[in-house]
């Protein structure tokens, strides 16, 4: 499997919190876990402040040790991740990953994944009691806005090959199977 994921964008006190939470979408859940920033309405942050501007009303906290958290937990997002084009390898083998998929049932129906399983509770606590650790278990969403939290759940429950496919069905429909169709959600940009 390919492990080939574009290099972490820049990162300093001067980026805006809108910047950086695009640019590095597990920065939320990695503020949030050490921090204490962004969890509630105590501890908000608007889009247009910066980096620095976050840290300073945080208790003063360095904005290079911040940086360096930032960093360094999408890099361990990173790892998680799948690429479109390794999935696509992965489904050709036998056995086959266990693919979970994320998305409304609306959305699973009208384009899927071979064997892709919609997620539900009871599937989840069936992955728990059932499937081999060591099984490759991919998730996916829509884009990869919510992939990533859902394996590093996986992940931390012991499945070491859980995996996010980066940038979701949309991602895999124009990187790696032109044949499923794409689709736009009413409130997505």
């Amino acid at each position: 499997m390919s492990t080939s994921v574009a290099p972490a964008p820049s990162l300093d006190g001067s980026t805006t919190m809108a910047e950086v939470l695009a640019r590095f979408p597990g920065a939320k859940r990695a503020l949030f876990a050490r921090y204490h920033i962004g969890g509630c309405s105590s501890c908000a942050y608007g889009d247009e402040e910066t980096l620095a501007e976050v840290c300073e009303r945080n208790e003063g906290l360095p904005v290079d040790e911040v940086v360096a958290h930032i960093l360094e937990a999408d890099e361990h997002d990173r790892a998680l991740l799948i690429e479109p084009a390794d999935l696509a390898a992965a489904l050709a083998e036998t056995p086959g990953p266990r693919l979970l998929d994320l998305r409304t049932r609306e959305e699973h129906e009208a384009v899927s994944l071979p064997g892709a399983e919609l997620f539900s509770n009871e599937l989840l606590q069936s992955v728990f009691a059932t499937e081999s650790k060591d099984r490759l278990v991919v998730v996916f969403d829509h884009r990869g806005d919510r992939a990533l939290d859902a394996c590093a759940y996986l992940a931390g429950h012991g499945f070491r090959k859980a995996r996010a496919l980066r940038g979701g069905i949309d991602a895999y429909a124009q990187e790696a199977d032109p044949s499923l169709p794409r689709y736009q959600l009413e409130f997505e940009d």
